[in-house]
């Protein structure tokens, strides 16, 4: 019951910082945020909300972000939705009252959402791309964790009568998420879920196997994860012809139909076959990629994967993890990216012992460190690396020297991979898999993560700080609430601005300076 009271204060404690119940549009959460649409912007009070315990920092995107953590996410959201239900409900008819200033407000809102760089078409494409997916990591985490406990049986002998059942559990949703995939394309793009799911469950049929294309034989749940997406996204295109040009008394049994026969001819004798060579062509470029050029593969990747999570490009890497775990049962490249988590750990770490007179920046480290040792990097990006500029590049050269390492291990024959995308830092330690056994695997991991937690303290200790960085920041100051959040961080003064840049994350937006947390970053 204390859980459920802490949960429903934080949700009333950030309602009235958001303009209240009427200016809530809709309500959604993903793994760490909040999301909310607002009909107002100018109505959030940001500094007060981010001083609030509970939240982590808050982003700037298509949604107003509260960055909650997760787990906590997860709870407080239905409680939000409850107090905006019943605010709504005792005042139906309140309506705020809109002046000529207000709607200068909303138009000068919606002209800078506009210009906003995240907004390119590319950009919005990898980001439905990536809506598409993201709801199914818990699903992918949950049966990953359920697979990794049945190996451990299976390799230890024990309760024998159990682990079919663990295999069932883990393997049952792999064997049908090309149908979850094609349910949420179709939602994404405009058309109807079930008939996406509907067409993107011929993939998965074993009927299938009775049918000849391209002068071979169909195999079920040839393409993937890959083909379900066409599919459905061409299901949408064919229902929304459909909807033009059928006559609406016929329209309820044609549309369906037409929707379904033609997109799953086409899925049958031909996106499955196309679908299936671009699947195995990925798995084939990964392996070869970290078999070939390991270390300097996983140097790259840990390296660079702050700055794609930056340019919004890291949504692209979500279908391939996706379908590297269902050809292989996990993904090579997740470990690897994880490592820039580390960089960004060792980082904050050396920025606590440069800056001994900053109490400020020290508390905000101290609380954000654990939720950055178990992959949850918002609150050390937005409140320390990313406001002080060059900690951030250095918090970037730990993560490759530890994705070398993971990757170099990968070249000499040892796979280490993840049974599920999502986590990272300590939290992956579940999920772990590879070709070496359990132990292997773990080790070579935690070796990767130390190594970057290493040379990203080095890196930032000694290279993360001009004389006049150290001159402004190293002083002692007394923080006021609507400066420091409890898990966020201190707001850098006007002159720091310049080294601000759009933060990384769930993010679409174009290269800026380093610093202004429109996006968040991913669980890195």
């Amino acid at each position: 019951m204390a859980t459920e009271d802490k949960n429903r204060a934080t949700a009333a404690a950030i309602l009235p910082l958001v303009g209240g119940a009427a200016n809530v549009s809709s309500i959604a959460h993903c793994m760490t945020r909040l999301r909310l649409g607002l009909h107002d912007r100018s109505l959030v009070d940001d500094e007060a909300l981010k001083a609030l315990p509970a939240v982590m920092g808050v982003v700037e995107d298509d949604t107003y972000q509260i960055v909650l953590g997760p787990g906590t996410v997860a709870r407080v959201t239905p409680e939000f939705e409850h107090l905006v239900e019943e605010a709504r409900e005792a005042a139906p008819t309140a309506v705020q009252p809109v002046s000529a200033d207000d709607l200068a407000a909303q138009g000068a809102a919606i002209k800078a959402q506009q210009k906003a760089k995240n907004a390119t078409p590319f950009k919005l494409f990898l980001r439905k791309i990536a809506n598409i997916f993201v709801p199914l990591i818990p699903a992918l985490i949950g049966c990953g964790i359920i697979a990794g406990l049945n190996g451990l049986l299976v390799n230890l002998g024990w309760l024998p009568a159990v682990t079919p059942a663990l295999a069932a559990m883990a393997s049952g949703f792999m064997a049908l998420i090309a149908v979850f995939v094609g349910y949420n394309t179709a939602k994404e793009f405009g058309g109807t879920p079930i008939l996406g799911g509907a067409v993107a469950a011929i993939i998965v049929f074993p009927g299938v196997a009775n049918i000849d294309a391209f002068g071979q034989t169909l195999s079920p749940g040839q393409g993937g994860v890959l083909g379900a997406l066409g599919a459905a996204v061409l299901a949408v295109y064919v229902e929304k012809w459909c909807r033009r040009w059928v006559p609406e008394a016929l329209d309820v049994l044609v549309t369906p139909t037409l929707t379904v026969l033609i997109s799953g001819l086409v899925t049958i004798f031909g996106l499955m076959y196309v679908a299936g060579e671009i699947s195995s062509a990925i798995g084939t470029f990964a392996d070869w990629l970290l078999s070939n050029g390991g270390a300097g593969a996983g140097f790259v990747l840990g390296g660079l994967f702050l700055p794609l999570v930056m340019l919004g490009l890291h949504q692209a890497l979500i279908p391939i993890h996706t379908t590297l775990i269902e050809q292989q049962g996990f993904t090579v490249l997740l470990p690897i990216l994880a490592m820039a988590g580390a960089g960004q750990v060792g980082a904050a770490m050396a920025v606590y012992f440069r800056l001994p007179r900053n109490e400020s920046i020290r508390r905000t480290i101290k609380s954000a460190l654990p939720a950055g040792l178990l992959g949850v990097g918002e609150p050390l990006i937005y409140g320390v690396s990313l406001p002080l500029g060059r900690p951030f590049i250095t918090a970037c050269v730990g993560g490759a020297f530890g994705g070398g390492v993971v990757g170099l291990f990968n070249q000499l024959g040892d796979t280490v991979g993840s049974t599920a995308i999502g986590p990272s830092g300590w939290a992956l330690f579940p999920l772990l898999d590879g070709n070496h056994g359990l132990g292997s695997t773990i080790a070579i991991y935690g070796a990767g993560l130390l190594v970057g937690y290493v040379a990203g303290f080095l890196a930032t200790y000694f290279f993360g700080f001009s004389k006049d960085l150290l001159t402004e920041f190293n002083v002692s100051q007394d923080p006021a609430p609507s400066t420091v959040a409890a898990t966020g961080g201190p707001h850098p003064s006007p002159d720091t601005d310049r080294d601000r840049t759009d933060g990384p994350g769930s993010t679409d937006s174009g290269p800026t300076d380093p610093g202004s947390p429109e996006k968040a970053p991913a669980r890195v």
